[in-house]
This record gives C-alpha cells, sequence and structure tokens, in this order.
C-alpha cells in the first residue's frame, strides 16, 4: 500500500510542476466534493445530492483552486525574499482583510444563488443578515491556518493545504 501511495504523490507532484493551475483546480474540486459529501451524510441525508456535490466541485475547480494559486504567487511577489515572523504576520494580516471577506461574499452568494437556486432579493437578505457572523467566525479559524500556510507550507502546496483546511471548515 505504502509504494502505491508513494507513487500515486510522485504522480501529484509531477503533475503540480507541469501544470500546477490545473492541478491545484483539480484538488480543490476534488477535496470540496468531498467535504459536501460528508457534510451531506452527517445532515442525515439517505442519498447524496450529486447536484449539489457537482457545483461544489465546480466552485472548487473554477474559483477556490484558481484563486488561490494566483493569491499565493500575488503573496510572495509582493513579500519576495520576506522571511520570518513579521512577513508572516503582514502576509495574515493582508489576506484576512482583502481574500477573506471577499471569499466569504462569494461563497455566500454562489451557494444562494447557484446551490441553491433561490433569487437575489433572498440571497441579499441572507447575506446582510448573516455575513458579519459568518466572517467573524471566519476570522477565528483562517488566520491560524493562514500562519501555518505562509510559515511552514511551500508555495506550491498552500492550495492544497487551504483546500484541505476547508474541507474541516
Amino acid at each position: 500500500m505504502s509504494d502505491k501511495v508513494n507513487d500515486a504523490w510522485k504522480k501529484y507532484l509531477l503533475q503540480l510542476q507541469l501544470h500546477p493551475l490545473r492541478t491545484k483546480a483539480i484538488t480543490s474540486a476534488v477535496l470540496a466534493g468531498f467535504s459536501d459529501a460528508v457534510a451531506q451524510k452527517i445532515s442525515g441525508v439517505k442519498k447524496l445530492q450529486l447536484r449539489r456535490l457537482l457545483l461544489f466541485m465546480l466552485y472548487g475547480f473554477a474559483y477556490a483552486g484558481p484563486f488561490g494559486h494566483y493569491l499565493h504567487k500575488l503573496m510572495d511577489y509582493l513579500f519576495k525574499g520576506k522571511k520570518g515572523n513579521e512577513a508572516v504576520a503582514k502576509k495574515v494580516f493582508l489576506e484576512q482583510i482583502t481574500s477573506s471577506p471577499w471569499n466569504n461574499f462569494f461563497f455566500i452568494m454562489y451557494y444562494g444563488l447557484i446551490i441553491e437556486g433561490r433569487p437575489w432579493s433572498i440571497i441579499m437578505n441572507k447575506v446582510k443578515n448573516d455575513y458579519p457572523s459568518v466572517q467573524l467566525a471566519a476570522w477565528k479559524f483562517w488566520p491560524i491556518v493562514g500562519w501555518v500556510n505562509y510559515q511552514y507550507m511551500p508555495l506550491q502546496f498552500r492550495v492544497l493545504f487551504h483546500s484541505i483546511a476547508g474541507a474541516c471548515w
């Protein structure tokens, strides 16, 4: 079993090197689908809602993976050559005041409009009522993830780590 896992990991690393954006998008899609399948089972669903699962995977593939890919490339560009706790703290802070609010807003919109198929007015009320508490909850979890990500993860693994954390979130 260990040889199979080792071979799969080597193939993944090769794809990550040859096709980083595509590999991160697919990875995010798979992890988003996995997290939705788990969420559906936890909620007591007898039969998985395949449409919902595929729409979560689309979110991971078309948005979360590519967004993370470019976000982390941008952060490395903005803080080029800067290491240590101060640089990591600045990256985390910048991420939390820019991409975190945007990502939470975008996810609420996507979930309501695309996954649930609700009308615009209902989604805007949901954003108005729920967004502040969602963002405050995010600021209790994601800065820790960001710290670990920027402090310990090489650039090519940051989207993977973020997607795994997102599956837990």
